[in-house]
């Protein structure tokens, strides 16, 4: 049995801690900043907002001291938003012991410095090791118990089959990647489609269009993903197509039912509002579009995406601008033989 620590108590980090404490067997420790939350869970030992149904058991203990979900542990999950990472990271660093994993959870780029997660949390705590764990895998499926494949990846080895062993068993199979970038810009860059996905949805638009968007939104993370350093087997896997694809197809995710409800009519934030939850694809797709300027590479749903948010062009206008594009071939390297 290992002693984990769960950095905030959203419904992912709730969802790894039921399946850590049922299906391992571990002792898990919950922080949340919330004091209300922290109440709520030892109370009714179920999150009744972002988890329903799901039973907490007496493995799971919660606690409103930070450094309690971080002494000691032979592993801390940081599970909080893409936007607070850093300053969580910040407040984390004097009880992280050197050598210490952090396994990151969330997706997300930072907009100011357009880095990955795991490069926020070696920025505020250097002494320890970082690790991420991605994939096509919602939080109420998890906490389920419903069967998931999943990917832990490190730069080293070691970090990820020791998160690997500590996560995998009969209802998530775990495996293993050095690919912590491609794993993080698939992650993140998945949001910014699922909203195109929702906004297609709202619009009424059909399953052309979702397989169309789903096709093409892949092909442009990759192409970004690979001038970055990312490798393509990354982007056509789990953490790259396989993420993709169940955030933009599922009714569990908030990233497209808030591109649903713009799609319908309303605003970014009327829509966040009604998700009552983060939505990250709102904030990586500024970041998303700066990569893709800084690369020299064409994402034009990520343009589209974010004239929607911040560029006061309609669901519908965009869509049409979209589709009157300049006609291309889809494959440039492929080669005519007449």
């Amino acid at each position: 049995m290992a002693k984990i620590g769960v950095v905030g108590a959203g419904s992912w980090g709730i969802a790894l801690a039921v399946h850590l404490a049922d299906k391992k067997g571990h002792a898990v420790k919950v922080w949340s900043c919330i004091g209300a939350e922290i109440d709520m869970l030892n109370e009714k030992r179920e999150h009744v907002d972002k988890l329903p149904g799901v039973k907490l058991s007496e493995n799971i203990s919660f606690t409103k001291d930070l450094a309690e979900s971080i002494m000691g542990m032979d592993l801390v999950i940081l599970a909080v938003p893409s936007v607070f990472t850093r300053s969580t990271a910040k407040q984390m660093k004097e009880f992280v012991e050197a050598g210490q994993i952090i396994l990151s959870v969330g997706k997300g780029i930072e907009e100011n410095s357009l880095k990955i997660l795991t490069e926020v949390i070696k920025d505020e705590i250097p002494q320890c090791e970082t690790a991420v764990l991605c994939g096509p895998s919602h939080a109420e499926e998890v906490g389920r118990g419903l069967p998931t494949t999943i990917v832990a990846g490190s730069t080293k080895k070691a970090v990820a089959e020791k998160v690997q062993m500590l996560f995998h068993a009969d209802t998530l199979r775990v495996y293993i990647s050095p690919d912590v970038l491609g794993m993080e810009l698939g992650g993140a860059l998945k949001n910014v489609i699922a909203l195109a996905a929702g906004i297609s949805d709202g619009l009424g638009f059909g399953d052309n269009t979702k397989a169309g968007l789903i096709t093409r939104g892949i092909a442009e993370i990759t192409r970004l993903g690979i001038a970055m350093g990312g490798k393509a087997e990354t982007f056509y896997g789990l953490t790259g197509i396989g993420d993709l694809i169940v955030t933009c197809d599922s009714l569990h995710s908030r990233n497209r039912k808030a591109g649903f409800l713009m799609g319908q009519g309303k605003t970014m934030q009327e829509a966040m509002d009604e998700v009552k939850m983060v939505v990250e694809g709102v904030y990586s797709a500024k970041a998303a579009k700066a990569l893709a300027d800084k690369y020299g590479v064409e994402m034009p749903l990520v343009d589209c995406v974010n004239s929607v948010l911040f560029g006061g062009v309609s669901a519908k206008e965009a869509a049409t601008a979209l589709v009157r594009r300049d006609s291309k071939p889809e494959h440039e390297v492929l080669e005519w033989t007449e």
